[in-house]
């Protein structure tokens, strides 16, 4: 279970074409005891995510590692940050990411304010969370450093791809989402909304492979990623404890060996369903 990481943004929004909605705090504090003692060790939040900091400083009592994030709005960067220890209840962070890269784009400078909370020993890790390779090409071009990025990545959205044993070999912690494609996998297939239809045919093939493998959609997803050599973490999102518990069930060692193609690239960013 080392690769797993629980992510928290169901936590405080509503997020997901499935979401079943919110779940309670003690529906959160059962997810977080099942997590830890399913070797679960690190949980991924942000400022951004309602509020779900929040909630994790109400409920959270194991040692996990803690990523949050720096989302776009006019609050500095150590005064943002100082807020979610606070909110979290912590004195210092394991990895803080920018969450929005238009801020980076727009005002480079921003990364001495990251370097300086690494700096001060505040957080062991800082780095990105990126949505386009176009974003990973850039701040590789301007030489920043960094330690984490998150990213999406799953059988159908492999686009950092090509950089992932070049960020590997440099040290670089990458942590993946979409693992589900925010819940897409799981959608049923005559339900798809009309924007998405041309992904039917990519879904039906990854049922094919299911029923072939003697496998589950979800197990395969989530036993693609957690196979990837050079993928450290990878982001499950859960609305109650028996969603965790199949996905602690779902791990596998049985190799994945599925290659989909998928044309309709820009169907991949969610940002694009509506």
């Amino acid at each position: 279970m080392g690769k797993l990481v629980l992510g928290t943004v169901q936590f405080g929004l509503q997020y997901g074409v499935n979401s079943a909605g919110r779940p309670s705090e003690d529906t959160v504090r059962d997810i977080l005891s099942a997590a830890w003692a399913g070797g679960i060790d690190t949980l991924d939040t942000s400022s951004a995510y309602g509020n779900a900091e929040e909630v994790l400083g109400r409920c959270v009592t194991q040692p996990f590692k803690q990523v949050s994030k720096y989302p776009k709005g006019d609050i500095p960067v150590r005064e943002c940050f100082e807020g979610s220890l606070c909110r979290l209840g912590t004195d210092r962070l394991y990895g803080y990411l920018l969450h929005h890269f238009e801020l980076y784009r727009a005002h480079p400078d921003i990364w001495e304010d990251f370097l300086a909370l690494k700096d001060a020993g505040k957080v062991q890790k800082i780095g990105f969370s990126l949505y386009d390779s176009s974003e990973l090409e850039l701040i590789l071009e301007n030489g920043v450093p960094f330690d984490l990025l998150q990213f999406p990545f799953n059988f159908f959205d492999r686009k950092f791809q090509p950089y992932m044993e070049q960020l590997h070999r440099r040290g670089v912690e990458i942590h993946v989402r979409s693992t589900f494609l925010q819940g897409l996998f799981f959608k049923d297939r005559s339900m798809l909304p009309e924007k998405l239809q041309p992904l039917r045919k990519y879904l039906l093939e990854l049922d094919a492979y299911a029923r072939e493998s003697g496998l589950g959609v979800g197990e395969i997803a989530l036993n693609y990623n957690l196979q990837h050599p050079f993928i450290d973490g990878v982001l499950i999102g859960v609305d109650n404890l028996e969603q965790l518990q199949v996905n602690l069930r779902s791990v596998r060692s049985e190799p994945i060996q599925l290659d989909i193609h998928v044309l309709e690239q820009e169907l991949l960013n969610p940002v694009n369903w509506n």
